[in-house]
């Protein structure tokens, strides 16, 4: 019988708040520095009282709406006690047995497989400090201490390394979505830990947690390794230990931390300096109210209202501000741009402008409005593809208008029939010799007098256009018997 993985994860997100979780120390520390942003609060001294961060339990209840959770009418906050350099107080402000929001679920798909991924809570802490190993000595910086932490922990529903990789994708995308995370995670921002057992079906196996991993490549390649490091211990017989795990990026293995602590280790109780949390259900709907409309919603509607892809879609919704970018260039489609076109245009040749440079969409120096100007001078042929893509690369280099760019280099396409015209006769009267054998019946020839055409007006003629008045030039001259 074969093996089979189970996994679960919890994902710690940092609230996007102006101030931490139980202060009013600033929470934007990343640039701040060491020990800067720090108060009685965060450090845990004596007569210090927290204060709940209001903010930070709306985008938490915010983002259990938006997994489809229970919203817990009374809530309150635990004491999680274990000593350790980063924490001040030598306990987490957490919570336990009565999370904010329980009960919700994911859907992910797989190889065009949908699956659902339940929810099991999502609960809101303190973040702790941040630690620096240098050398024989370990320097702890206290800015990041009380920070907002959202804490979103799933069932053990996962049974494979791609099931968990678009797990945490598209939980990232809908928390980007919300506004309340930033997803960034070499900032720390998103932290991800993954739970891994193996067992035959039916069994139940022994848990592994793997700790701090800071990529998406990192969870799919350290399940990978774990789920293969698991079954052959399994298959020679063995038994898994039950241990925390670190994940080496450089070498691929992961490897053992310390033995696992169970949760009673911690000691939770109630803290005793906060109130319990009663939440409004008049002031939870208003909350609800403030939900976008979230990544498969818009994947759905992209397919129906646009007729776009299932990967299109996917493509254009995975960010809020793609989303956001192209819905704004649809609003100003017409003239022959229709959103298949924009969406083409901007998953293709901006995206790999924008990669090129490692810039985010809302950093690009095309708006949706210039895409759309763009696009109508490549439907109604005043510029052929190839040269659009060009004046888009110079658009983008240069902030300048298409319009501008395509008169100042000569791209501008030749459409007029009449002076297509008197190319083609200029052309016939150059090339007597393949126009006679033309007309005597050697096809082939027309796209060498094209050639002449396209070199004649520098690759400005209209493809289409062209061609149609090289063919209405020839058959005048067939008319008449000879050429001219």
């Amino acid at each position: 019988m074969p093996y089979r993985a189970t996994i679960g994860i919890e994902v710690h997100a940092q609230l996007q708040t102006a101030s931490k979780m139980f202060c009013s120390c600033r929470a934007d520390y990343a640039a701040a520095p060491p020990n800067t942003l720090v108060c009685p609060v965060d450090l845990g001294l004596p007569g210090a009282l927290p204060v709940i961060n209001a903010k930070a339990v709306a985008d938490t209840v915010l983002t259990g709406l938006a997994l489809g959770c229970r919203i817990a009418g009374v809530s309150w906050f635990d004491r999680k006690n274990y000593p350790y350099p980063d924490l001040p107080k030598g306990y987490q402000i957490s919570q336990y047995d009565h999370p904010l929001c329980s009960h919700g679920a994911l859907e992910i798909e797989v190889q065009g497989q949908k699956r659902r991924i339940g929810i099991r809570r999502v609960h809101l802490e303190e973040d702790t400090a941040k630690l620096t190993h240098a050398g024989d000595c370990t320097l702890v910086d206290f800015n990041r201490a009380g920070v907002p932490l959202m804490e979103i922990v799933s069932e053990p529903d996962m049974h494979t390394p791609e099931e968990a990789y678009a797990y945490v994708t598209r939980l990232r995308s809908i928390l980007r979505y919300l506004g309340v995370n930033s997803g960034d995670m070499e900032k720390g921002a998103l932290r991800l830990e993954v739970n891994v057992s193996v067992a035959r079906e039916g069994e139940q196996g022994t848990k592994v947690e793997i700790k701090n991993l800071n990529s998406f490549r990192a969870v799919l390649r350290s399940l990978e390794y774990e789920v293969a490091r698991q079954t052959q211990v399994l298959e020679a017989g063995g038994q898994v230990e039950q241990v925390t795990m670190g994940w080496d990026e450089a070498r691929e293995v992961t490897f053992v931390q310390r033995t696992k602590e169970e949760a009673h280790d911690y000691r939770y109780f109630p803290e005793p300096d906060l109130p319990p949390l009663t939440l409004d259900p008049a002031w939870v709907e208003s909350i609800r109210a403030q939900l976008p409309e979230l990544p498969a919603a818009k994947v759905e509607r992209y397919q129906r209202e646009y007729g776009l892809s299932a990967y299109d879609a996917g493509v254009l919704t995975a960010e809020r501000a793609v989303a956001e970018y192209f819905e704004e260039a649809v609003a100003r489609a017409g003239d022959g741009v229709d959103a298949k076109m924009i969406a083409n245009w901007l998953t293709g040749e901006l995206f790999r402008l924008l990669r090129a440079e490692e810039r985010p969409i809302e950093a690009s120096p095309v708006s949706p409005e210039r895409l759309v100007e763009l696009l109508r001078m490549v439907a109604s042929g005043q510029l052929t593809a190839a040269n659009g893509k060009a004046v888009l690369a110079e658009m983008f280099a240069t902030g300048k208008g298409p319009q501008e760019i395509a008169r100042a280099r000569g791209l501008a396409q030749i459409s007029d029939r009449a002076q297509l015209r008197q190319v083609a006769e200029r052309v016939l009267d150059e090339n007597p010799g393949p126009v006679a054998d033309y007309l005597a019946g050697k096809e082939p020839l027309l796209r060498f007098l094209m050639g002449q055409m396209m070199r004649a007006t520098r690759g400005q003629a209209n493809p289409q256009i062209a061609q149609e008045v090289l063919r209405e030039a020839l058959e005048a001259r067939r008319s008449t018997g000879a050429p001219r």
